[in-house]
Order: C-alpha cells, then structure tokens, then sequence
C-alpha cells in the first residue's frame, strides 16, 4: 500500500515545510496591503500579519458617523481579505514542488 514511500524523505520534508513557514512568517511584516473605500475617503494599510500600520480618514467624514462606520468597515474587511488570499498564495507555493513519493 506505502510502496515508494520512504519516511525519512517525509520527515525532511517536514522539516523543510516548518522552516519555510517561520521564514514567510518572519517576512510577513515587510509585505504592506492597502485598501480604499469610499473612493479613497478611508484608506487602511496593514502588513502581511494583518496589523493595521496606517488609517486615513477624510476630514469630511467626521461628521457622518454611519457613513464613516461603514466605510471603515470595508475598507478593514477589504484588507483582511487581500491578506488571507495572500497567505493562501504563500502556503500553496511552500507546498509546490514537494513530492513525498519520489
């Protein structure tokens, strides 16, 4: 049923998959992503660890409180999304190319 299988190249691979992830990890904060709503009114930057690094917020806004709420929100949610599909892009990328039963 394992025949081809060899364990200690799946241990290897392993091995290198775990040192592949703590190096994007360690890179993720270099990456920057950048959203906009509202034609630009908010703009959230956040890095590839999904902290938020930047806010701006059109001075027109501060006194529509919903509209600002809203805006906020999809510009965040926005953000959040480019950096989920990107950390999806990296863990298929680190998976490509290893074959267990060579």
């Amino acid at each position: 049923m394992f025949e081809g299988f060899d364990m200690s190249k799946m241990s290897e691979m392993m091995s290198q998959m775990q040192d592949k992830a703590k190096e994007i990890e360690s890179q993720a904060k270099n990456v920057q992503f950048t959203a906009k709503a509202g034609g630009g009114l908010v703009e959230i930057t956040a890095n590839g660890a999904g902290e938020v690094i930047d806010l701006n917020i059109d001075d027109s806004l501060l006194d529509d409180k919903e509209y600002l709420q809203i805006l906020l929100m999809s510009a965040m949610n926005d953000t959040a999304k480019m950096i989920e599909d990107n950390k999806k892009s990296q863990a298929m990328g680190m998976m490509g190319g290893m074959n267990p039963f060579k």
